[in-house]
């Protein structure tokens, strides 16, 4: 059993009746022996839940043995830390999950605009406040997400944005010196006293704003433009970035660098379950608000995930860019589509996306992959299109390596072809495949039976067909739909003929 925290008993006492002045918190023993700096407070908070067994970062999968112990580390050690990967690698949503290692309150002076202390402030309005009023100083209560600034970094922001200005209308208004520490404007940083600063693409910020990130890092502390007073911020720096050498628009300098405690590299899920993993749990496919149901097969999601794998792998994908994980989340949510746009023209109450859907889904592809050279020569919509064939033919190779459909491939080889619609209902579809001969006995692999719904059955046995033409036992093209290999071959630009030749009786035209 974890040993008792004797500052979290009292911190929960605190909250059970929340003090209201500075008096009342003084008398409750706050300042004298809970009060403890942002990095200390996320070390304890993250120490107890390690000790708990509680699982981290909820949502962030893929990271158990690689990134996550980084991260632990780097706040176990109280390090300001940088996270550089690949576009779509979660580096925002790890930024924000740190949030909950916050405590779920703090004390500050009421309405000040950093958040100060009641303890011990550090700007001139609010020991200004507390010299006049004293215990009566008003308190406020500030939970983690007020606790919590980003900014994402863009060439035009300024250093007035990140750590202030003077506010020459409040001078005005207060008939106050500019020089006054009172007509400061707090920037962003500031304004993060005492909780957790987040500064995402850090090499889009101007080098003379990274300089501007010096003394934080370093000695603790920030100036703001010609005022003589050094304000010692209690914050932890986080940042996020791809990696140096993959971006054009700009660089994070050294002395940036060398001041960052750690430097931790995110990654694509490493596996097929990881991948599919968070694309599950991130697409949005719980929609039918009519009553209908949508089922998705386990090896769909296997074919849309493997997409992605394989552009990446792909020489003519543009490896510095990256593809993000959101090409599969995007790609699952358009098939899905596609599928629920088939069901609600047909009044089927069950949307079962199928490989027709895969190629629907085009325009979530395409968007999603920066090219090579070789690449922009065939297009974007060439390479996803291959890279769905390839992903089909993994897939199909998974379930049926050892399965013999010469059966179906001979149907085609005697003059058979099948061109599937668009839009029809499951029930004439699928009335449509079973004249091939064989096929539909072959969808136990994937876990389809007789007793299976007939949408079920049609995407299960679009599987084969497309498995089949990826390859190469049938051939495969959006004018004729599926038919013999040779076709592919011999064939290529020749209309299909209005009846089949008389010497070959089993070749039959499906529509």
């Amino acid at each position: 059993m974890p040993p008792v925290n004797p500052t979290a008993i009292l911190y929960t006492q605190y909250l059970m009746n929340k003090p209201t002045t500075l008096g009342e918190l003084r008398m409750s023993g706050w300042t004298e022996r809970a009060r403890r700096s942002v990095r200390d407070e996320l070390r304890i908070n993250l120490i107890a839940r390690v000790e708990r067994r509680e699982v981290l970062f909820p949502g962030i999968v893929g990271y158990d043995d690689t990134v996550i112990p980084q991260i632990v580390n780097a706040i176990l050690s109280r390090h300001h830390f940088i996270l550089l990967g690949l576009r779509g690698q979660a580096k925002s949503r790890i930024l924000r999950e740190i949030r909950s290692l916050l405590d779920e309150e703090v004390p500050a002076v009421a309405g000040c605009e950093i958040h100060d202390d009641p303890a011990a402030p550090i700007c001139r309005r609010c020991r200004d406040t507390i010299a006049e009023l004293g215990d009566a100083t008003p308190v406020a209560w500030i939970g983690r997400d007020e606790r919590y600034l980003e900014k994402l970094a863009t060439p035009d922001v300024t250093i007035a944005d990140i750590i202030g200005d003077m506010d020459p209308i409040r001078a005005a208004r207060g008939g106050l010196n500019l020089s006054d520490e009172l007509t400061i404007h707090y920037g962003l940083l500031p304004r993060a006293h005492r909780g957790i600063f987040a500064v995402n693409e850090l090499p889009d910020l101007a080098p003379k704003i990274q300089v501007g990130l010096f003394n934080i890092l370093q000695e603790g502390d920030v100036q703001i433009k010609g005022y003589p007073v050094r304000l010692p911020l209690d914050v932890l720096l986080v940042f996020t970035a791809n990696p140096e050498d993959y971006t054009a628009r700009g660089k994070i300098i050294t002395p940036l660098k060398d001041r960052i405690g750690s430097e931790i590299r995110t990654h694509y899920p490493l596996t097929l379950e990881s991948a599919m993993e968070i694309t599950n749990q991130e697409a949005y496919t719980d929609r039918r608000a009519d009553g209908g149901m949508i089922r998705i097969a386990p090896w769909l999601r296997e074919v849309i995930d493997e997409i992605a794998i394989l552009a990446r792998r792909d020489r003519r994908v543009d490896k510095r860019s990256g593809v993000s994980q959101r090409l599969p989340i995007t790609v699952l949510e358009n098939v899905v589509s596609n599928a629920e746009r088939r069901a609600l023209l047909t009044r089927e109450k069950v949307v079962v996306p199928r490989i027709a859907d895969l190629y629907a889904a085009m325009p979530a592809m395409t968007g999603k992959l920066e090219l090579e050279y070789e690449g922009e020569m065939k297009g974007a919509e060439q390479i996803a299109g291959e890279l769905v064939r390839a992903a089909v033919g993994l897939a199909f190779r998974r379930h049926y390596g050892s399965e013999d459909l010469s059966q179906v491939v001979d149907w085609f080889e005697r003059g058979g072809y099948l061109k599937l619609p668009d839009l029809a209902s499951s029930d004439a579809t699928l009335a449509a495949l079973q004249r091939i001969d064989g096929l539909l006995s072959h969808l136990r692999p994937l876990g389809v039976v007789g007793s299976t719904s007939a949408a079920e059955r049609v995407a299960a046995a679009e599987l084969i067909l497309e498995g089949l033409a990826a390859s190469s036992k049938i051939s495969r093209s959006e004018e004729r739909g599926y038919g013999a290999a040779r076709e592919s071959r011999a064939e290529v630009g020749r209309e299909a003929p209005e009846h089949p030749p008389s010497r070959d009786p089993d070749r039959r035209r499906l529509n």
